[in-house]
């Protein structure tokens, strides 16, 4: 019963997902035609704290919410989200699989070049210009977003070197850590010498 629970509650949750992702691979025929030699293979995405969702691949190339026994887990770490914002490859580091491993080539090929085209989508809703110049404001503000949080982190780790000496400087601690080093070797010398004299 519980069993029965869970599946079902993967599938609510993964339909939205799926659809956006079947989306995704309508437009683009290369990657249905790699996904379709796994048809009937399950794929669990797993992004704590929310539920994990899966995916069965169907024939074609196209997922459904639902599937049996993954073949392949994909977990998205915390930090994803955030490195999402700081641009592909950042994000393409917060993600970690496991199972097949042709499976996972694949899936990570996706990951890397599936697209989607808002402004495409926008303007057979709105129109070409309104579209252009949505998706334009769109990625304005995405860049300003993560120019603030670069910009932020940057002035918290000067304050936290420099004002309140919370963090050492990398520069302090290796000169730190030669005088260590320097002051072990004094030690050492010292012993040797008094082994011989005593």
């Amino acid at each position: 019963m519980n069993d029965e629970r869970s599946r079902r509650k993967k599938a609510t949750f993964g339909w939205p997902f799926s659809l956006a992702l079947n989306h995704l691979l309508d437009a683009e025929p290369w990657a249905r035609e790699r996904l379709a030699p796994y048809a009937g293979t399950t794929v669990e995405l797993r992004n704590p704290p929310f539920p994990a969702l899966r995916f069965e691949i169907l024939p074609g190339g196209r997922v459904q919410a639902g599937g049996e026994d993954a073949a392949l887990i994909v977990t998205l770490r915390p930090d994803a989200l955030f490195n999402l914002a700081r641009g592909k490859e950042h994000f393409l580091r917060s993600i970690e699989v496991a199972g097949d491993p042709a499976l996972a080539s694949e899936i990570m090929t996706l990951a890397r070049h599936l697209r989607w085209d808002a402004e495409e989508d926008l303007s057979k809703l709105i129109g070409d210009v309104a579209a252009h110049r949505l998706a334009g404001a769109a990625r304005g503000f995405v860049a300003w977003q993560v120019d603030v949080a670069r910009r932020l982190t940057e002035t918290l780790a000067d304050y936290a070197v420099d004002e309140k000496r919370v963090v050492i400087a990398r520069s302090e601690m290796e000169s730190f850590a030669h005088e260590v080093a320097s002051l072990r070797d004094a030690v050492e010398r010292l012993e040797k010498r008094m082994q011989r004299l005593g």
